[in-house]
């Protein structure tokens, strides 16, 4: 493994740790030529998703537009990386759960507005502005209302 600082081949596994769904190891790494530390993730190879958008086209799933969103949603907020990170891979694990390669973009929509809203409300209300396409304020009351009850 590369060190992503320095680019030497030369590292060790520090610390390995099995996700909590089992389907990753996270390995703790340390470059033995600039002694910084950074982290890894072994995954099961699986089969590739793909997305189905709204207007019937079809794309590759990317983890990285996933992020994306959730980390979009929730700047400036009191969210750490590793929340966001542990959203990304839950969402992930559940549409790779689904009984199908394709899956419609409303279905990862539902999934990330599900953890947004349980990790912080503003994050949720922010991606649901986008998801819901919100038209006024009034969508916005509406959307608040629901989540105070």
């Amino acid at each position: 493994m590369k060190c992503p600082f320095c680019g030497a081949e030369d590292t060790k596994v520090t610390d390995s740790r099995d996700s909590s769904e089992a389907f990753e190891i996270r390995r703790r790494r340390e470059c033995e030529n600039c002694a910084k530390r950074f982290t890894t993730y072994e995954r099961i190879e699986s089969h590739p998703l793909v997305v189905i958008k709204k207007d019937g086209r079809r794309e590759s799933f990317l983890k990285e537009k996933l992020m994306n969103g959730i980390i979009k949603s929730c700047q400036k907020r009191d969210v750490s990386v590793e929340k966001m990170e542990e959203a990304g891979r839950d969402i992930e694990s559940s549409l790779r759960n689904e009984d199908t390669y394709e899956i419609p973009s409303s279905k990862i929509g539902e999934f990330v507005a599900r953890k947004l809203k349980a990790l912080d409300k503003v994050a949720y209300i922010r991606f649901a502005s986008i998801y819901k396409d919100f038209e006024d304020v009034t969508d916005f009351e509406k959307e608040i209302k629901s989540i105070k009850k």
